[in-house]
């Protein structure tokens, strides 16, 4: 017995071996995501200094071996404020990413099971959204409803939601039509049934692979968004308001929108590759 499950363990590893192997998309991708969420794990053991604290003697030094990534214009650690920023970015993509699909899957589930109709009315709706480029309808619904972390997640949520709604129905349109679902309706299972063992189970590998690539364009929203002033505010370390802070500085010290800006794009590239290995991953051609 022992040795049976030793062997399967040895087989599992082997397969996982393999995938990383040749998957090295979802490696690369995986590391930089995990560096993310590390970051805004051990903030407070990555450094000492208060990410909120002023130091009006040490104004815009350049990077050193006491200030890694220099200090801004108030004299705080500019390192220590991006670190915690990344604690920021990762509530960000969780809560936007999250909402979206709450409300997105199961209107798409909804769309492609229900009456052709209402079909109808709930993708008029999300091709309502889809008309207004995302930005712009972010900062108009910020702008109605008032700036601040709260107001700028719900706003990147809605212009979220039609990518999961239209996802989930053609996901959807296209598991009703299998035998295997029609055997289930013939022997009288129930569409609670059918959806959760049949629908939701099939569609979870595509949903989670947009879901790596919309976190993506979620931190380039949100870093959008409080740049214009929108989003978070001072003093919070978010890596678009700290850009913006730094643009009155770009010809005297240009670390305090530089460090911001890199860490925006290694994240926005680390979600972007990581669901590019998963697509390749959970591709069923592949």
């Amino acid at each position: 017995m022992e040795l049976t499950e030793k062997r399967a363990g040895s087989e599992r590893l082997q397969i996982l071996w393999y995938h990383l192997s040749t998957h090295s998309s979802l490696v690369l991708g995986g590391i930089l995501v995990a560096i993310l969420a590390l970051a805004a794990l051990f903030a407070p053991w990555l450094t000492h200094y208060d990410p909120a604290a002023q130091d009006l003697l040490s104004t815009l030094q350049p990077p050193s071996l006491t200030h890694w990534f220099g200090t801004d214009d108030y004299g705080r650690d500019i390192f220590t404020r991006v670190i915690y920023g990344a604690r920021i970015t990762i509530l960000e993509v969780l809560l936007s990413v999250g909402l979206s699909m709450l409300i997105g899957v199961p209107l798409g589930v909804l769309a492609g099971l229900g009456h052709r109709r209402l079909d109808q009315v709930i993708m008029w709706v999300m091709d309502i959204i889809f008309a207004f480029p995302g930005i712009v309808l972010a900062i108009l619904i910020v702008s109605v409803l008032g700036e601040g972390l709260v107001n700028m997640l719900i706003a990147i949520s809605i212009f979220s939601i039609p990518v999961y709604a239209r996802l989930s129905r053609n996901l959807t349109l296209n598991i009703k039509t299998q035998e295997y679902v029609e055997a289930a309706h013939s022997l009288g299972v129930r569409h609670s049934r059918i959806i959760t063992r049949y629908v939701i189970r099939n569609a979870i590998g595509p949903l989670i692979v947009q879901s790596t690539l919309t976190a993506g364009s979620v931190v380039l929203s949100a870093a959008s968004l409080s740049f214009l002033g929108l989003g978070v505010q001072p003093p919070s370390p978010e890596w678009g308001t700290m850009m913006s802070d730094g643009r009155n500085f770009l010809g005297l010290d240009i670390y305090l929108s530089l460090f911001p800006g890199l860490a925006i794009l290694v994240t926005v590239l680390g979600f972007n590759i990581l669901g590019d290995g998963l697509s390749d991953l959970l591709d069923s051609r592949s």
